[in-house]
């Protein structure tokens, strides 16, 4: 009876698990963008929204709680975290009317036209403002407090976003642990959280990890590509499979909650991205790199792929950021985070195909295979060689006296010929490469009576339709123990040892 009894208690213990596991993970995962505002012309509030309802953006976190964004926000249905700035958070954490006052401000003015869903207290306190760190705490409980006087505490959330720096010995994940300096800190707001049922909010740059590692980190496994079975990371701990940093990164947040007994608090990644351009030390910020990160994350996030230790469990994740922030100071990959400039054009055309969501630029014939800057002239002719000849690619319009002979360079016919054949193929993925001096732009090439395949006729640019938003038809679904997926029978079988046992 006692061996019963033992047994029974250890599947109490996994039940109860099971069961908090479930209450993390009761919604969907979604992708947002923050938004920031360091633009020499930073686009009027209306035209932010504008770009995000063209793009079915329907989560943002701004990095404070802006007037006029919140104004133009509204009756859009678009969730928006607000931010209380850094330079704002010791007066609030002193102060509990300080608090109060913010949240009328700021919160009270707004809603319900505008969707607040979540207010962020700072970001990075621990690591950017440690000096504020002793009030941190305070100032959340306090801006609580208010939206509890409000009614508005169970509709919103609020937390504070963290550097995955405060994590040490991220890898592997099991051995993880929150930096201890910070211990009087993480623990009563760790409790803070999982009493108003909120969340940890987590930054995770797997493109810091990788530079910082001086190799030992794969790109490919930095950027999501798939590794073979031999190259996945393992925790020799748990014998997870790790197939990716940002996986890696969260179960370490996962693990170091659970060394100080917190298992049950949901994460929610509110930056991660990947720069498209950087200075001369900084060879893998490029487009091609940010493309495949931003692209593999969006999907892996939509799929609710979860990760090795909570597989199923929603991450919800925010891309750092919707426009290039070219008033930042600092190395050149600090400006360019960005998925569009500040007229609304893309950097690059994510890659999205089967996560669930329509990537527009593939169907609305504006978008365009040209050649690359800088490649090797050799193979740049080889490839014009070839998508006019087996390609079979109709040239005319290059010869002698037609259209697009000027200006008369192998640059120029091999774009023509590129974006001749991409069109073409339907612009499928992997029909705008030629041995990678080929890239896809959405501007378009035409120029005077030279009219490329797929253009209107007009050399304007436009904005992408790239969803970030998961479609009516996706595959994703919330991870719950009470769906049909065979979870009822687990709970079913629970239910009778317990009663078996003690009954």
């Amino acid at each position: 009876m006692a061996t019963w009894r033992s047994m029974a208690i250890l599947f109490l213990f996994i039940f109860i698990h099971f069961l908090s596991l479930a209450a993390m993970a009761d919604k969907d995962a979604f992708v947002g963008v923050n938004i920031g505002t360091a633009l020499s012309d930073m686009p009027s509030p209306t035209q932010v929204v504008a770009l995000l309802k063209a793009q079915q953006i329907r989560h943002v976190r701004l990095y404070d709680a802006d007037q006029a964004m919140l104004l133009a926000l509204a009756g859009t249905g678009i969730r928006v975290t607000v931010s209380v700035p850094n330079q704002q958070l010791l007066a609030i954490g002193q102060s509990n009317s300080t608090a109060a006052n913010w949240v009328a401000r700021n919160i009270l003015t707004h809603v319900p036209a505008t969707n607040i869903t979540a207010i962020s207290v700072g970001s990075e306190v621990l690591t950017a403002i440690p000096n504020a760190a002793p009030v941190l705490v305070s100032a959340l409980k306090y801006i609580h407090a208010a939206l509890i006087a409000a009614r508005l505490d169970s509709h919103i959330k609020v937390s504070t976003a963290h550097s995955s720096s405060i994590i040490l010995d991220s890898f592997p994940p099991s051995q993880a642990f929150f930096n201890r300096t910070w211990d009087p800190v993480m623990v009563p707001l760790l409790e803070f959280l999982q009493s108003t049922k909120s969340y940890l909010m987590l930054n995770v740059y797997p493109y810091y990890d990788y530079i910082q590692s001086h190799d030992a980190i794969p790109l490919d496994y930095a950027l999501f590509r798939p590794l073979p079975p031999n190259k996945e990371a393992v925790d020799s701990n748990t014998l997870l499979h790790y197939t990716n940093v940002f996986d890696a990164v969260v179960d370490a947040a996962y693990f170091s909650m659970s060394y100080l007994n917190f298992t049950n608090i949901p994460i929610v990644v509110t930056e991660s991205g990947w720069p498209s351009k950087g200075d001369s030390n900084e060879p893998d910020a490029t487009v091609e790199n940010a493309n495949t990160y931003n692209s593999n994350l969006i999907k892996h996030v939509l799929n609710n792929t979860g990760t090795p230790k909570h597989p199923g469990v929603a991450v919800s994740t925010f891309i750092y950021e919707l426009y290039n922030e070219d008033s930042r100071s600092g190395v050149v990959s600090e400006k360019n985070w960005g998925l569009f400039d500040g007229n609304g054009r893309p950097i690059y055309v994510l890659h999205l195909t089967g996560s669930g969501t329509m990537l527009a630029n593939d169907t609305t014939n504006q978008t365009y295979c040209i050649a690359r800057e800088g490649v090797d002239r050799k193979m740049l002719q080889a490839a014009l060689d070839w998508a006019c000849g087996p390609g079979k690619v109709d040239c005319s319009a290059m010869v002698q006296g037609a259209p697009c002979y000027e200006p008369d360079t192998v640059a120029a016919h091999a774009t023509y010929a590129f974006d001749a054949y991409y069109h073409r193929m339907a612009m499928a993925e992997g029909t705008c490469d030629f041995n990678g001096v080929a890239t896809v732009t959405t501007t378009d090439p035409s120029h005077g009576s030279c009219i490329f395949p797929g253009s209107n006729g007009s050399n304007g640019t436009y904005i992408n339709g790239t969803s970030l938003a998961p479609s009516s038809n996706s595959t994703s679904g919330s991870f719950s123990p009470f769906n049909a997926n065979g979870s009822v029978s687990f709970l079913r079988l629970m239910v009778l040892l317990l009663s078996a046992v003690f009954l």
